[in-house]
């Protein structure tokens, strides 16, 4: 079986040979485009599973690439850029990223995102059950347990958990989970995320000071580890 198709939008000489060789390695099959325009036609033209996508373009600029895209197509984005400013990750995560890897990074690292952004690319509608390490959430009984205990959830807390679980492995920002989660008009209100994620976390994690499961990216927003 052909492995999956990554498809790198990305103008540096060195970073595209890099990237070819450890990927193909790893038996992806590998496109790439150096221009937005490139990179829009590739993504339309070769149907990729996965999309690596440098912010600093020649022709343009990849956030807006981004949401061209997501006009169309929802298939798994991920962000390699420089810019490490938390303004640039949310930005990108807004317009629609998947995930954000400030260079210089680890293929370690990237292999790990790749793996879950493809895992949770087409997930299957209705799973009647979730289950990472020792954390289960039966959807149909609406019951969640930790290591076989049963854990008690408020309406809040159990929505909020199923929103990171449906986006499993994805950085969701402030204002996406705000939204989902209390509506348009709470958008501006972090400190509600920060009081029910504690809450999460001290009902969740065996240690709440270092989780496992439910984890802060600074400045941007929260993370389900999927891995």
């Amino acid at each position: 079986m052909p492995g999956p198709v990554a498809l790198l939008i990305e103008d540096e000489l060195q970073m595209r040979r890099f990237l070819r060789a450890a990927l193909e390695s790893h038996a992806y099959q590998f496109v790439e485009a150096t221009t937005a325009r490139d990179g829009l036609a590739q993504a339309a033209g070769r149907n990729p599973d996965v999309i690596l996508l440098d912010l600093g373009l020649p022709d343009g600029d990849g956030i807006d690439l981004t949401r061209r895209i997501r006009e169309w197509s929802n298939v798994p984005i991920i962000v390699l850029s420089a810019r490490g400013r938390e303004q640039d990750k949310v930005a990108a995560l807004d317009a629609g990223a998947d995930d954000y890897l400030t260079k210089p990074f680890g293929i370690g690292e990237l292999l790990a995102r790749l793996r879950v952004a493809l895992r949770h690319a087409t997930p299957a509608a209705g799973e009647p059950e979730f289950t990472l390490g020792g954390l289960t959430v039966n959807f149909e009984q609406r019951r969640v347990t930790v290591d076989g205990t049963a854990v008690h959830l408020t309406p809040t807390e159990y929505k909020l958990l199923g929103v990171l679980i449906r986006h499993a492995g994805k950085v969701l920002t402030h204002r996406q989970l705000l939204k989902e989660i209390w509506g348009p008009n709470a958008v501006e209100h972090t400190h509600y995320l920060r009081v029910y994620m504690t809450q999460l976390r001290h009902k969740l994690e065996s240690d709440a000071a270092r989780p496992r499961y439910l984890l802060t990216e600074p400045g941007v927003g929260y993370r389900l580890n999927a891995e």
